[in-house]
């Protein structure tokens, strides 16, 4: 009776795996490697790594490489340990992280006002070995593609540099240009006047650093010249009053992927700063989530906050082809995709996060 009960179980779920039409998933849960809510992820430039930041101040860096090999239901090598490195260096929570283009460097932003540098080559290190120290909660980092430049956004009035002191005298909330070198901090001449409400969410360089891209608290989403330093397009209201939570450039820089609190996600030309296509059917209101194209950028992928799924739009059509559930508990607060493979992170409130391999 049993077998035959467990046999019937069996077919039921074949059944419905084959009434999937739009997609196919297999997740592994790292939830034993996560001790408080995940904030934040970043792939590598080579997707050869993702690194977690947490609640509780914790950054975590995987390697892909032994996610997939726990995903395996024949692995024999006994148990496999996907987390390569742990730091513990900083005092609050952690907001933003990116991986240097070239070198073994992984930052991190951080509610406690700092940026810090870490390098992953080090099998024992723990802790920063550079620090860019400010006044206020650094929200967002970015590196340059050449790797020599850092952007940050930190919602301050004044910027002290490790060993020297550098006030930057401005009351906008504008991106913070850092030469990683000499951490010298540089400001736009020419930056628009902005509201107390223009705090950013979010900064991304385009990929050549030609350009860099802000969403901002107060909806508007500004494109800046990554030379000069000028805001060359601001499109305000692009999320009509409610905050722009994330923007990115597309692969060939001439379109910005964003998303808002209003609950939508739009595509925009960046030589125009017109709306090209809009994406509908996913609520997010309350947390500061993101848009993200997959590797191809022939979907994009969202968070639906009431139902707890991942949402997927044909990125040409802007037509919605696939509901998944993210079987996080609660809301999950953060979705990421690699780079070079059809593979992506969700980071959830449930103190977890899921690895996604995906088949489009």
């Amino acid at each position: 009776m049993v077998q035959s009960q467990l046999l019937a179980l069996l077919l039921l779920i074949l059944v419905q795996c084959r009434k999937q039409k739009a997609h196919q998933r297999a997740s592994q849960n790292m939830r034993h490697a996560i001790f408080q809510s995940t904030r934040c992820a970043r792939f590598s430039p080579d997707g050869k790594f993702v690194a977690t930041g947490s609640s509780d101040t914790s950054i975590k860096l995987f390697e892909i490489a032994k996610i997939k090999q726990m995903m395996l239901p024949d692995a024999r090598d006994g148990p496999v340990r996907p987390v390569i490195r742990t730091f513990y260096d900083h005092l609050q929570p952690i907001n933003d992280l990116d991986f240097h283009p070239q070198n073994t460097v992984l930052i991190s932003g951080s509610k406690d006002n700092t940026i810090k540098f870490f390098d992953f080559s080090k099998m024992t290190a723990k802790r920063a070995f550079r620090v860019i120290q400010d006044t206020h909660n650094v929200r967002s980092v970015s590196f340059h593609p050449s790797g020599d430049f850092l952007l940050a956004e930190l919602i301050s009035r004044s910027s002290a540099i490790e060993a020297t002191v550098h006030n930057t005298g401005t009351d906008h909330p504008i991106p913070h240009l850092y030469d990683i070198n000499t951490f010298q901090c540089y400001l736009s001449a020419n930056a628009p006047e902005i509201d107390v409400n223009g705090a950013i969410n979010q900064v991304r360089y385009s990929a050549t650093g030609g350009m860099y891209v802000t969403a901002s608290k107060d909806g508007t989403i500004r494109l800046w010249d990554g030379v000069t330093a000028n805001c060359v397009r601001s499109i305000a209201g692009a999320h009509g009053t409610a905050e722009a939570t994330s923007a990115n450039f597309t692969k060939d820089q001439r379109f910005v992927l964003s998303s808002g609190k209003d609950s939508t996600v739009k595509l925009w030309e960046v030589g125009t700063g017109k709306l090209v296509k809009q994406y509908l059917g996913a609520t997010h209101t309350q947390l500061r989530c993101q848009a993200v194209f997959n590797d191809t950028e022939e979907f994009v992928l969202s968070i639906d906050e009431p139902t707890n799924e991942i949402v997927v739009w044909d990125a040409l059509t802007a037509e919605k082809v696939a509901k998944w559930p993210s079987n996080h508990i609660g809301a999950f607060r953060w979705l990421e995709h690699s780079p070079t493979e059809a593979a992506y992170v969700t980071c959830g409130t449930d103190r977890s996060i899921r690895f996604w391999k995906e088949s489009l």
